[in-house]
Parts: C-alpha cells; structure tokens; sequence
C-alpha cells in the first residue's frame, strides 16, 4: 500500500512538472519576441509563425495521441512525448535561424500536445477513487495554471537574468527530471479494446484541424476572400467529411460519438470550451491593455496581471472538493457565470475616467475564481464519465475542444479589438484620413505599437480608442461565456436528482 502510495506521488509529480513546461511554452515565449527580432533579424510574420507553430501542432496531434495512448500504451507514448519535448526545445535554444526556429517550435508543439494528453489520461487510470481524483486533478490545475499564468513573467525574467536560449534550453534539465519521475511512478496502461488503429480517423481528423487552425491564424495574411485561404477550407470542409465517414464505419473508432449522450461529458465540454472563449485568449491581450492603455511597464503589468492569474492557482482544489460534494452540473456553470461577471466588471472598470489597476482589481479577481472552479472540475468529469480504458479518448476530445476553441478566440478577439479601435477612430476623426491608413493605425493601436509622429492622431484619441476596442473585447468575451455557461447547465440538467448529487462529479 505504501509503495502504491509513493508510486502514485511519483506519477502525480511527472504530470505537473510536464504541465508546467508545456503551459509556459505558450505563454512565455511572447516575452521574447523582441529579442528575436534582433538576434535572428526575424520580420514580423516569422514571429507570427514562432508563436502559431506551435499552437497549430498542438491542436493537430491531440486525438491522434489520444488513440495512439490507448493503443500502444499511455506510459510509452508519455515518455516518449516527454523525450521529444526536451530534444525539440534543445533545437529551439540552439537555434540561429528564424526559420529552423519555426521548425523546431513545431516539433516542440507536436511533443508539447502528445504530452498533455498522456497527462490526464495518467491521471484518469492512476487516480480513481474520488477524493484522491480530486486532489490530483486539483494540483494539476494548479501547476497548469502556474505555467500558463505566470508564463509572461517567467520569459521576462529568464531574458533579463541569463538569455533568451534559456527560455527553450530549461526543459532540457527539466525534461530529464521529469522523465525519472514518469519512468518510476506511471503505471502503463491502454485499452484492452484497442486492437487495431484507427488510422483514417487519425488522417483525416489531423488534417482537418490542421487547416482550421492554419485559416485561423494565417486567414489575414492570406486573405480570407483568396484563392489560397479557399482552398484551406476546401481540405479542411472535405477532411472533416472523410472523418465522420471514417468514424461511421469503423468497428472501433477513434472519436465515439455516443459519447455525446452522455450529460455529463457534454456539459463539461461545454465548459471546457466556454473558458477559451473568455479568459484564456483575453490574457494575451490583457497586458497590452495594462501597458498601453494604463501607461504601465513591463513589469508594473506583470504583477497588475497577478489580480487575473493567482486564483486561477488557489481555487482549483476547493472546486474539486465542491464538485464531489454539490456536483460538477451546478459548479462548472456557476464557476462560468463568474467568469462572464468579472468580464463585465473589467469593462466598467476600463470605462471609468482615471482607470487604473484598482478599477481593474475586482474583475480581474472575480475572472480568475471562475476559472479556478471551472479548470479542473471539466477536465476531470468529461475523463471520469467515460469508462477507465478510454481515458485517452475522452481526454483527447476535452483538450481538441480547449485548444481549437482557444485558436478561434485568439483570432476572434484580435479582429474585435481592431475593428472596435477603428470605429472609435473614425467616429473621431470623421473623413480625415482614408480606409486604409485607417485600418493601418487601428491596427497599431491594438498591438500596443507607439504611433508615428506623422499620423497626426492624438494621444486622447488613441487611448479613447483603445478602451473602446478592449470594450467590446470584454463585452464579446463576457456575453460569449454566459451564453455558453447556460448551454452547459441545460445539458447537465437543471434538476440534479439527490441520487446524482451524491454521485459526485466524476459519474456519468
């Protein structure tokens, strides 16, 4: 019993640490970009590229992982994730070329997405039992919400204190440790059912959301009315058909869609979603605002976005608690409700005349205790309402739902932003100056860019701007996470039975 105790330790150790790394792997690098600007003399659309590789390969290896952990084994496929990971971020930091960059961060997000998923399917087989599902799940939370919140600071303090290669090169010395703690507390395990591969699934469905987040992310630059952001979508309208044809007719398909009638996976889907709808793609714009629009440095920002991210880290396990004993169908929509809240509060705190960090404070908190109560409790119910063997599956559906609904929401809260900060231009400057330059200085305006001494614009009306486009900005993400937290409560079922509630929320 101790040595199963102690195994266990070891397995929940490897899952954050990996956690850890894969978060900060998104959101440090933006720190960086600057000095890669200079250092490999990258132009603006190769640093595009540096942040989109690897979020493209992320959403494109997700269920592909998922079929090939339950397969081949989820504790060989997580070491070798792992072992890739630290070989692909080694390449990143000895990197002297943008375009080898790109490269190798494409690498790191293929292994970066294989990694996540073995994650929680490890966590789902080795953590069954409800109260300890619920503290693994709520650490994890915890240690995902360190990577992915305190991302940005940890770049801008690795940069100024050694190099931007460390930013890549520390996952090598981690990697290692992490590899040591997998190798000695994961139990292997895999789908008994799995005795064949389903491999037009895997193609089909890889290339599909391949070439949505490929549009997504690259549809601007292509032009969404091109020939060539056209044919994207013909592959991605076409493989998406191949995929539900091939799911159809296999006898052992990658994606089981009866699932889906399960509520409490759906509702908790729903939830997954819901936050990247909000509160994961607004903290890339979030420090913009605080720079730019509050006048703030780098690091006075920095710790302004501490209000955002440190209960995101603090209310994980006392969601999962709540979650067993009230049931996940009352406490992930609720925890969304707050999410919507506190995004309404942040746009009348911006609005204010004389906004600062204070006026910000209490959205900022209130969006971070909902997504504290919502990370862990989805993840954990769409994983324990599927049977234990297909974890893999289950999981691989969850975070395909997080990642593909983030990329969308990144794009989508960016051309808000601009559009919102180019009508709040052309209501001020009516007829001055022509739709084109006018865009040009929205769009400067919304990357936090310091406008040239010869686009005669104001500096009143720049900001004026800018709050107005990060008002609509909030406004989309808090109505988008309202409606969403409502859907989920409808799936879950508005009248939860005592016989449920008693359940806890890792029951189907």
């Amino acid at each position: 019993m101790h040595s199963e105790s102690r195994q266990g330790t070891l397995a929940l150790a490897a899952v954050c640490l990996t956690s850890l790394m894969f978060g900060l792997e998104i959101s440090s690098i933006p720190a960086i970009l600057p000095t890669l600007e200079i250092v490999l003399h990258a132009d603006f659309k190769q640093l595009q590229w540096v942040m989109n590789a690897y979020t493209i390969a992320v959403t494109t290896v997700l269920m592909a992982t998922g079929a090939l952990a339950d397969r081949y084994g989820r504790k060989r496929v997580y070491i070798g994730a792992i072992t890739a990971f630290a070989v692909s971020s080694l390449v990143c930091g000895l990197a002297r070329d943008a375009s080898v960059l790109i490269v190798a961060r494409f690498l790191q997000g293929t292994s970066g997405g294989a990694m996540l998923i073995c994650q929680i399917a490890v966590l789902s087989h080795q953590f069954q039992a409800g109260r300890e599902r619920a503290i693994a799940f709520g650490w994890w939370g915890i240690i995902f919400g360190i990577g992915l919140g305190f991302g940005p600071i940890v770049g801008g303090a690795i940069v100024a204190l050694l190099s931007w290669e460390w930013v890549f090169l520390v996952h090598v010395p981690l990697g290692a440790v992490s590899l040591f703690l997998a190798a000695s507390g994961v139990q292997e395990s895999r789908d008994p059912g799995a005795s064949s591969l389903d491999l037009a699934g895997i193609v089909t469905l890889s290339l599909a959301v391949f070439c949505l987040a490929f549009f997504i992310t690259q549809g601007p630059d292509l032009g969404f009315d091109s020939w060539a952001a056209f044919a994207v979508i013909g592959v991605f309208a076409a493989s998406s058909i191949g995929f539900i044809f091939a799911e159809w007719i296999s006898p052992r398909p990658m994606f089981d869609f009866s699932v889906f009638r399960i509520r409490n996976f759906s509702g908790a889907l729903i939830g997954s979603m819901a936050m990247n709808f909000s509160f994961w793609p607004f903290m890339i714009y979030l420090p913009i605002y605080f720079q730019t629009g509050l006048g703030y440095d780098s690091v006075g920002a920095g710790l302004s976005l501490l209000a955002y991210t440190l209960p995101t880290l603090v209310v994980p396990p006392l969601a999962e608690r709540a979650a067993l004993r009230y049931h996940a169908g009352l406490v992930i929509p609720l925890g969304l409700f707050a999410i919507g809240l506190g995004f309404i509060l942040m746009k009348l705190g911006s609005s204010v005349d004389n906004a600062s960090w204070l006026t910000m404070l209490p959205g900022c908190i209130l969006a971070g205790v909902g997504l504290g109560m919502t990370n862990t409790p989805v993840t954990n119910t769409t994983t324990g309402s599927v049977a234990a063997e297909r974890a893999g599956m289950a999981s691989g559906i969850d975070m395909s739902a997080r990642m593909i609904s983030l990329a969308i929401n990144i794009a989508l809260m960016g051309l808000i932003l601009v559009e919102g900060v180019r009508a709040s231009l052309q209501a001020a400057l009516p007829g001055t100056i022509d739709a084109g330059t006018l865009r040009s200085i929205a769009e400067s305006v919304a990357a936090g860019t310091v406008l040239a001494p010869d686009r005669n614009v104001s500096s009143t009306v720049v900001h004026q701007a800018l709050t107005d486009g990060f008002g609509w900005v909030l406004l989309y993400g808090g109505v988008s996470v309202w409606i969403l937290a409502a859907i989920s409560f409808m799936i879950f079922g508005a009248r939860l039975p005592a016989r449920v509630v008693a359940q806890g929320s890792a029951q189907p």
